[in-house]
């Protein structure tokens, strides 16, 4: 089983309308991501642009359409779908969620949460060890942004997704964004959840921007919208967790109202730089 293996520096999520600015000179990034299911026709300008991308940078595939939560057995079509771009660009990375997305003959455009049981345990597990065979490559786990708990949960988060590391062999994407915006939504504290996450089998760390509400009670609630620079809070806990770990892959997500190219990079240079001093650090 292939290992992730992106470099240890920023990236972005690939934008069809920051193609020519990306062609027109070398970017200073380590790798782009894009998702899995925008690249599943046989041809086409998306393969012709993502052709030349991966002849120049690392590639990092991100799952939407998995449904690794599901009570259900997994969409084989869709995995033999997967199993084919992945064998056609060789990604340093494939990650995908953990979230149910489908039931039946039903396909939500969302990521949905699950309850942390036992029974939920063994089936997202199992559905993780099944696409992990059927690439040929370790699979990255990613925790979700939530806006709800279930009372059945028997189950800590951060332990769930340790065991199923445990169970699988696969890795982990901390998305940090999404534990800033639990957090806050479940009135929690995010750096005591980064302390017991797994961070020993982190490959990828996502990072975006979150909106602001207020639920029916007047207490605040994030939406992990992705339409945002990143917020403040949310860089002091990437920097505090890069301070531990040493750099690693980072991506800026920003798949809304998505600015021009020079604001994108701007972002990802700003995780450069938080990436370089803990390089630094570490050398001293």
């Amino acid at each position: 089983m292939r290992a992730s293996r992106l470099p240890p520096r920023p990236g972005v999520g690939f934008k069809p309308e920051h193609f020519h600015d990306i062609d027109t000179a070398r970017q200073p990034l380590g790798f782009f991501e894009v998702h899995a299911e925008n690249y599943m026709g046989a041809g086409g300008p998306p393969h012709a642009r993502l052709g030349k991308l991966r002849a120049d940078y690392a590639l990092s595939i991100h799952g939407v359409g998995l449904s690794i939560g599901a009570t259900q057995p997994l969409d084989r079509d869709h995995l033999a779908r997967l199993r084919t771009l992945c064998d056609r660009y060789e990604p340093e990375s494939f990650s995908e969620h953990l979230a149910w997305s489908s039931h039946g003959e039903n396909f939500y455009n969302d990521l949905l949460p699950l309850p942390y049981t036992e029974a939920t345990l063994a089936t997202a597990a199992e559905h993780v060890s099944q696409v992990q065979e059927a690439l040929g490559r370790q699979m990255l786990l990613e925790n979700p942004a939530t806006y709800l708990l279930f009372e059945e949960s028997t189950i800590e988060e951060t332990a769930f997704l340790a065991e199923v590391v445990r169970r699988t062999g696969c890795g982990l994407l901390l998305d940090i964004n999404n534990v800033f915006v639990a957090a806050t939504n479940h009135n929690l504290d995010a750096r005591d959840y980064l302390d017991r996450f797994p961070l020993a089998h982190v490959r990828e760390i996502h990072l975006s921007g979150h909106s602001a509400t207020v639920d029916d009670h007047g207490a605040p609630l994030l939406i992990d919208s992705h339409d945002t620079p990143v917020h403040d809070p949310v860089w002091a806990l990437y920097a505090r967790t890069i301070a531990r770990t040493g750099p690693v892959a980072t991506l800026i997500e920003w798949d809304n109202d998505v600015p021009d190219w020079a604001t994108l990079r701007a972002e990802a240079e700003a995780a450069g730089c938080i990436l370089d001093h803990a390089a630094l650090a570490r050398a001293s």
